[in-house]
């Protein structure tokens, strides 16, 4: 990819501001590489040096019907000119009440459902977490090796992707368990990629419920539909049906979590949908405002009815302005873009297929629809990791001017916007395999 600005980034300008950065941000926030961005449209993004970028994050997944989509963006000034905040907490307004009724109408199963607001991915957890045990009476979690739910203390209970996300917090919420993921790529010792449902499962009963956790007593099980964090792992099709028969011969409630998959990601609306599974709760947040902090858990009526007002609330969940750009990115998903992911998004998995024909490093390709994950790995035969080509290659995108982040320890993960064109497609896929040729050979 080609930008106006000549020379490698980062720029002057670039590097100022991160020097002004390092002596007020806090330490504890990760960055991939010195991008300072001024401004972004669509799928592009421009920093403060002028550097141009194919931006693949969509802001990790948020951005979801690209940079300041227009409609979006008059939704946004529409509302600010009416009413920026009044707390659906204690007051009623109609943005929410109506973005209410759209989550509840699209969530999976044909059952009335509830719906509560949030202000983020892990917000949403944490509210999960509270009603599951309230509605349940219950005080225990079962979640998965892998899982990301958030950072707060309650969902980073249930988080199991980076030892260093817990280092130094301990003690966390007790009660929680973590079954293994059923990974094809990378199923247990002596156990086939046809066999890791059943060894998850089996897992479940004969071990997590037998020696850690009585069943009769764990309030919900906690499920990315598929793996962010993790490594942008697909399980088997069967594996969350199974998992719900599970879960209801147990009396447990199943929390599907759709923070980075839900909104129209995977080609449909939520990724649970592809295999017809319908959870008791839902965690959303990320894609759902285009950008704005939002979030929401959409629960079935007699779950989020059996807590009493006031057992949870907060101060800016609903945000009016939040819940118009909502309203707008929802429309937008329905207009188009949830089949624009699908057509991309198999662009996606036949140019990578056929780079995984030619370039050693490519172990897996996976995914579905705009969540995408490669998995690089030095040897096929062995599988081991690729973790510092893995970020080679990432840095080497950026100052080629593409946009890319990882997952797990050694996966590229490609989550451009929703309204990524074919043309993008390709001029990003080229750079991605001009670079991934660069460490290949450099690696030999």
């Amino acid at each position: 990819m080609k930008s106006k600005k000549s020379g490698k980034p980062p720029g002057p300008k670039a590097k100022a501001w991160i020097k002004r950065d390092h002596l007020v941000i806090s330490k504890s926030v990760t960055r991939a590489y010195p991008l300072v961005v001024a401004s972004a449209k669509g799928c592009r993004i421009t920093d403060v040096d002028g550097f141009d970028y194919l931006d693949f994050t969509s802001g990790i997944a948020v951005t979801s019907t690209g940079h300041c989509h227009p409609k979006v963006v008059k939704a946004i000034c529409d509302q600010a000119k009416k009413l920026i905040h009044m707390s659906g907490t204690d007051f009623y307004y109609s943005s929410e009440v109506a973005l209410a009724e759209v989550l509840s109408s699209l969530a999976p199963g044909g059952m009335k459902k509830k719906v509560f607001f949030t202000n983020s991915g892990t917000e949403s957890v944490e509210a999960a977490m509270k009603l599951t045990r309230y509605a349940t009476g219950r005080p225990y979690y079962l979640a998965f090796s892998g899982a990301f739910h958030g950072r707060t203390m309650g969902a980073l209970s249930l988080t199991a992707s980076k030892a260093l996300q817990k280092k130094g917090f301990a003690p966390l919420i007790p009660g929680v368990v973590h079954a293994p993921y059923p990974n094809p790529y990378r199923p247990p010792e002596g156990v086939s990629a046809e066999q890791c449902v059943d060894f998850t499962l089996d897992w479940i009963e004969n071990q997590a419920f037998k020696n850690y956790l009585p069943g009769e007593e764990v309030a919900a099980i906690f499920v990315e539909a598929i793996q962010g964090e993790g490594g942008y792992i697909v399980p088997p099709k069967d594996f969350l049906k199974r998992l719900t028969q599970l879960a209801k011969s147990y009396g447990i409630l199943l929390v599907i979590d759709e923070v980075q998959s839900g909104m129209g990601r995977t080609g449909k609306m939520f990724a649970s949908e592809h295999v017809n599974a319908v959870p008791d709760v839902m965690t959303l947040a990320k894609g759902i405002a285009s950008g704005l902090p939002l979030g929401a858990i959409v629960a079935k009526n007699n779950i989020m009815d059996s807590w009493e007002s006031g057992s949870h609330a907060n101060t800016f969940g609903g945000n009016p302005i939040a819940c118009e750009a909502a309203l707008a990115t929802i429309e937008l998903l329905q207009g188009g873009l949830i089949q624009n992911a699908e057509k991309m998004g198999n662009l996606f998995f036949k140019r990578l297929g056929e780079m995984q024909k030619t370039h050693r490093l490519i172990g897996d390709v996976r995914g579905m629809g705009l969540m995408v994950g490669v998995e690089l790995v030095k040897d096929r035969e062995t599988k081991e990791k690729a973790i510092k080509e893995r970020d080679q290659i990432i840095q080497n995108c950026f100052e080629k001017g593409v946009l890319l982040l990882g997952c797990g320890e050694n996966s590229v993960r490609f989550m451009p916007p929703l309204t990524v064109t074919q043309k993008e497609v390709e001029e990003g896929l080229e750079v991605f395999e001009a670079v991934l040729t660069q460490v290949e050979k450099k690696g030999r």
